[in-house]
């Protein structure tokens, strides 16, 4: 059952399995569910599979080791192959089967995407090297990139039909040839994600900000953020609300014209979010650096003061949501949300690593003001 979207993220029933509970021994950097229902979590200290219940450490068939414990990034494709990206390479499993790909040994392999025409694509990279590469029926075709993407290729998305790839020098349209590079204006040109924004234009995730592309032209969308923001991953759910994980802020929510947060003072697992996911029963799914997160519909909503029941310390709108409503187009009221900063992490690692790349030790470091 998908989530109402009329529905603030307060208002749905929340569960929070943390790393203390062991649903993993570090940061949860992506989720997948394969044709059988189970969830699979890429994490800092390798690959699970969750079952809804208990979390377990999934292992390779015998002399087939997966090219790193370190998980970066799952993809399940519509034949039902998980896709497994790693700090060190990438492979693939289907029934029974670990198939791994030379074309990235010794890469770090953090975007994964199929696109409507059952294309894998994935990007790799290590030090003075990136590649672009199109995956399908087992033959691979890539194109090395190691000045267009600068750093690496963080982002990959389908919109009017034309693929889009995020790096540090800004954003390409790639497909079609001839490809075409947008900067983003301002000191922080470095796309990590893209989404369909609910006024019809791209719209495109940096470490401070999100723009938008508006006919031809990279403007800033206007957020009612009251301070500093961080956005890092984007997810549309099937029923249209906009869910965008933020590096400090915990969990967004844009939906019918309104805005609202879930953050560790409401229970969240915790407030640097790094990986977003829909299971086919509508339910969304934030893995953060302290755990795994599940958001699906209560029989009855609850209602609180952020809906407009009476107390102390209830917030009005706020005339910067309006603005963004009167922007986007939208109407009806909007919700209140809390905020935390975090300045934006140094990496930890020296392989080619950008903003998006951040280590969940130095994030928790940072967060502590150390």
């Amino acid at each position: 059952m998908a989530l109402n979207p009329a529905l603030d993220i307060n208002q749905y029933e929340h569960h929070a399995w943390k790393i203390s509970d062991g649903i993993s021994k570090g940061a949860i950097y992506s989720i997948a569910q394969t044709p059988d229902g189970y969830l699979w979590l890429g994490t800092e200290f390798g690959l699970r599979r969750f079952d809804g219940i208990r979390s377990t450490a999934w292992t390779p068939p015998a002399g087939e080791p997966l090219p790193s414990d370190e998980i970066r990034k799952l993809l399940v494709t519509r034949d039902g192959t998980l896709w497994i990206g790693t700090f060190r390479g990438l492979a693939s499993w289907k029934d029974g089967r670990l198939t791994q790909y030379p074309e990235f040994s010794g890469r770090i392999v953090s975007t994964l995407f199929e696109d409507r025409g059952g294309v894998v694509w994935a990007s790799g990279r290590m030090p003075g090297a990136v590649n672009l590469c199109a995956i399908q029926k087992r033959e691979v075709r890539c194109q090395e990139q190691d000045i267009r993407f600068g750093e690496g290729v963080s982002g990959l998305y389908e919109y009017k039909g034309d693929l889009w790839a995020g790096g540090t020098a800004g954003f390409w349209r790639w497909k079609p040839d001839p490809s075409k590079l947008y900067v983003v204006p301002g000191p922080d040109p470095f796309v990590i994600d893209f989404i369909e924004g609910d006024n019809g234009t791209l719209w495109m995730a940096t470490s401070s900000r999100i723009s938008q592309l508006v006919d031809g032209r990279v403007e800033p969308l206007p957020l009612p953020t009251d301070g500093q923001f961080h956005p890092y991953r984007f997810l549309r759910d099937r029923e249209g609300g906009l869910w965008i994980a933020t590096s400090g802020q915990g969990l967004w929510h844009l939906h019918q014209g309104r805005i609202d947060s879930f953050t560790p003072a409401e229970g969240f697992s915790g407030d640097i979010v790094l990986s977003l996911f829909e299971d086919r029963e509508g339910n969304i799914w934030a893995g953060t650096v302290d755990g795994l997160d599940r958001f699906r519909e209560f029989a009855v909503p609850t209602i609180s003061q952020k809906q407009g029941l009476s107390g102390a310390g209830v917030r009005s709108g706020g005339q910067g949501r309006q603005h963004l409503a009167r922007h986007l187009g939208w109407f009806g009221p909007a919700a209140g949300r809390a905020h935390h900063h975090l300045p934006q992490a140094k990496c930890r690692r020296t392989q080619g690593c950008g903003p998006a790349d951040a280590a969940p030790r130095d994030l928790r470091r940072r967060a502590a003001g150390q």
